[in-house]
């Protein structure tokens, strides 16, 4: 018997649910690199209004409804196959909904400015992610079967016969599926706990800080541990035995490495100090209703999508491109790369964002410009696409 439980000897394990609020098979390929996992479990204590004739406070009935709310924070990290979405994809996929695609990359016939001609048919869809050495970029746009126009030039051009790397590309869709995070110690007699039916209500990505962090947040239906473990929960008849546990190889990207495109026409700022990339999604898990003791699905709505960051100012065509479109409420085009180099790199594209006139922030030596959320907007489902190449 442990005389305590090391917090470091903890496992981390994601993965879609076959169906809201059952449990999936876990694998050792579904073992993420976490930082930390926060879950509150409580009753939903309603007041008693009895009078008993005295000041004590009466108890809870058995079977009172319940909220399990949880938040999960992970360090970007590399991942072994850039063909492969990464270990934390089924959280991303939580969040923002679509199943992922993954473009095996082609050959370049041509690079003339953003625009790129391949040796062949592309198969490639407007939001798609390509990737070119140590950089990504998006297709904005579809020229034909062989051409398309991309968001931002490759700052090192493709010559002709140059192979593009495989990229993954996640979009957004209306519906959401659920998650179960599993959450494993050591020793293996110490309590083990997973969530069943978790949904992302927000995905934040942080930029420019030690290192590039994702978070996640949200409820789940019911939080399952081995200590109070009763057939049938989650559709288990055992709680789940965690996978045979191996050696995880990763390494952390740098939380200043990467590429900011941003403008009516997109321009590269070198001046970024910090971001933040937020996605709401304003779920109700549809826990009220008479006849039911918990939630009983995912039911998200409207999508909030927006980026917060501040700049140095400079006299630029660019920068002041950027105060113009704020002030006349024009929207720009936004897009963060992380990492510099294949099999590390994640962008995040956000065609259409209406920046907010910044707030001058004159406290230090230079000047900065600080912009509060700025929401991104689109036509259907397309206001936000995510990429690892």
């Amino acid at each position: 018997m442990a005389c305590y439980i090391s917090s470091n000897q903890n496992r981390f394990y994601a993965a879609l649910e076959p169906s809201f609020g059952t449990v999936a098979a876990v694998t050792a390929a579904n073992r993420i690199p976490a930082i930390r996992l926060a879950i509150q479990h409580e009753t939903v204590q309603g007041p008693r209004r009895d009078k008993t004739g005295s000041r004590t406070r009466g108890g809870i009935p058995a079977g009172a409804r319940t909220r399990t709310r949880y938040q999960l924070e992970t360090y970007m990290t590399n991942w072994p196959n850039i063909a492969e979405e990464p270990a934390y994809g089924p959280l991303i996929r939580g969040a923002m909904g679509a199943a992922p695609v993954i473009a095996n990359g082609g050959t370049v016939a041509s690079a003339t400015g953003a625009q790129l001609t391949f040796a062949a048919a592309h198969g490639l869809n407007i939001g798609q992610a390509v990737s070119f050495g140590g950089e990504i970029r998006f297709v904005q746009w579809v020229v034909s079967p062989t051409v398309v126009e991309l968001n931002a030039a490759f700052t090192i051009v493709p010559s002709a016969g140059s192979p593009l790397n495989p990229a993954i590309t996640y979009s957004v869709a209306t519906q959401l599926p659920s998650v179960n995070v599993f959450d494993y110690w050591t020793p293996s007699t110490a309590v083990q706990r997973l969530l069943a039916g978790a949904a992302v209500d927000r995905m934040r990505i942080r930029v420019n800080s030690d290192y590039h962090e994702f978070s996640f947040d949200g409820e789940a239906k019911d939080l399952i541990d081995s200590a109070t473990f009763a057939s049938g929960l989650g559709g288990l008849t055992a709680y789940p035995a965690e996978p045979p546990v191996g050696p995880l190889e990763y390494d952390i990207i740098p939380g200043h490495i990467g590429q900011v495109w941003m403008g009516v026409a997109p321009a590269q700022f070198l001046t970024l100090t910090e971001a933040e990339i937020e996605l709401k999604n304003n779920i109700d898990m549809r826990k009220r209703e008479f006849g039911f003791s918990g939630p009983t699905c995912v039911a998200a709505g409207e999508r909030e999508v927006g980026v917060r960051f501040r700049l140095y100012e400079k006299d630029d065509a660019a920068t002041l491109g950027l105060y113009q479109a704020a002030k006349n409420r024009e929207p720009v085009s936004v897009m963060i790369q992380l990492g510099q180099s294949a099999g590390q790199l994640c962008g995040i594209y956000l065609p259409a964002v209406v920046p907010e006139v910044p707030e001058f922030d004159d406290r230090q030596p230079r000047l900065e410009w600080s912009f509060s959320l700025s929401q991104a907007q689109g036509s259907i489902d397309d206001e936000i696409r995510i990429a690892f190449a």
